[in-house]
């Protein structure tokens, strides 16, 4: 299988060139930037697949496909789940948010490898994907959790959640009068739930109300501490590789 990875970020480049050889797929080929990788297509044979980062330093991705035509599968890695990413599924083998799961990872690989055999070339309709960027679908979010208190259900509006983290194997909603309530849901659950310019997942354990934050500092390894307005409970910490989609966020 002929894998490559065009990935901005050569830190998380290099962690999913790991993470594919861990499930023995080799992607010796990284590219960087849109001008990289339409060079490197007109000089080389396509690979049969694509971990397509959509946003690049020098421009979104796609533009890589307004100049060369490109037969290959791809999987797209993303941080940006505000984005129609279920029509991606329509039009692609899979897509993967960012940070990477390991297991999502090999999910993505297998589907592609139960499909290869009988699958022609692949070939995307990039302009439609173009246009979901920048009209992406509209769709309703959650609203309100109705969460079991004793005997009793109680609603929680959504406005009224600093963070949802998980502990124990449990998923909790922490609202801004200090009280947390268990959700009978987990955080990748969530993904789809939750309006993603609210709501952003710091880490694989968090995920916090920018409406909530009350002050940002720096932390240990390029990480960043979020306070926030009333929740103490534990430290607050965007994880390393999230930390650039975190500022991009708050803009």
């Amino acid at each position: 299988m002929n894998v490559i990875i065009i990935e901005d970020e050569k830190p998380s480049a290099r962690r999913l060139q790991r993470m594919l050889k861990a499930i023995d797929v080799n992607a010796e080929t990284m590219l960087h930037s849109v001008e990289e990788a339409v060079s490197w297509f007109k000089d080389n044979p396509h690979p049969d697949l694509i971990f397509l980062d959509i946003q690049l330093s020098d421009g979104l991705s796609f533009e890589i496909f307004d100049t060369v035509e490109i037969k290959s599968a791809v999987i797209f890695t993303t941080a940006y789940d505000e984005y129609a990413l279920q029509a991606f599924k329509l039009n692609s083998i899979d897509y993967l948010l960012k940070p990477i799961d390991e297991d999502d990872l090999k999910t993505a690989v297998d589907k592609f490898r139960e499909r290869a055999p009988q699958q022609q070339a692949v070939t995307l309709d990039f302009n439609d994907i173009k246009n979901l960027l920048v009209n992406p679908i509209e769709r309703e979010y959650k609203r309100r959790f109705s969460v079991k208190v004793g005997q009793h259900l109680k609603l929680i509006n959504i406005e009224d959640i600093e963070c949802v983290y998980s502990e124990n194997k449990g998923t909790y909603a922490y609202t801004k009068d200090g009280r947390n309530y268990l959700l009978d849901t987990t955080l990748d659950q969530l993904e789809n739930d939750l309006e993603p310019h609210v709501f952003f997942r710091i880490s694989r354990k968090f995920y916090v109300n920018v409406n909530a934050i009350k002050d940002m500092v720096s932390y240990t390894n390029s990480r960043l501490q979020i306070k926030l307005n009333t929740y103490n409970e534990q430290d607050v910490i965007v994880a390393r590789e999230r930390v650039k989609d975190f500022k991009n966020w708050l803009e």
